[in-house]
């Protein structure tokens, strides 16, 4: 058996430089769009009676519809800690068509 020489060709500095570039702003804009839906669940549960919460996560956006009304609404699953009950909080927020919010969590 012989070994058959493989020529490995290395990639363009240029290139290395752009695929980077690329991987920093894609990681930058994937954590403003995390932060941006955080903030504005903070501010929507602080109209719901949450006020003082800390470690929120929106877990999943869903779209969903009455199927007694065919309404259409967006469902956000939450996890957040509520500071003055001191318990875990998850469950949904739902937004409908006219931009009402309305909530259904469960606090432990």
């Amino acid at each position: 058996m012989s070994k058959e020489n493989i020529e490995i060709r290395k990639l363009p500095k240029k290139t290395i430089i752009i695929i980077v570039i690329m991987t920093i702003l894609t990681l930058i804009g994937f954590g403003f769009v995390v932060m941006t839906k955080n903030m504005k669940m903070t501010e929507v549960l602080a109209t719901l009676g949450h006020k003082n919460i800390s470690n929120i996560k929106v877990v999943n956006r869903m779209n969903v519809e009455d199927k007694e009304t065919k309404v259409q609404a967006t469902a956000y699953k939450v996890d957040f800690f509520d500071n003055d009950l001191n318990k875990e909080c998850s469950g949904f927020i739902i937004r409908s068509n006219d931009g009402k919010y309305s909530k259904d969590l469960d606090c432990k």
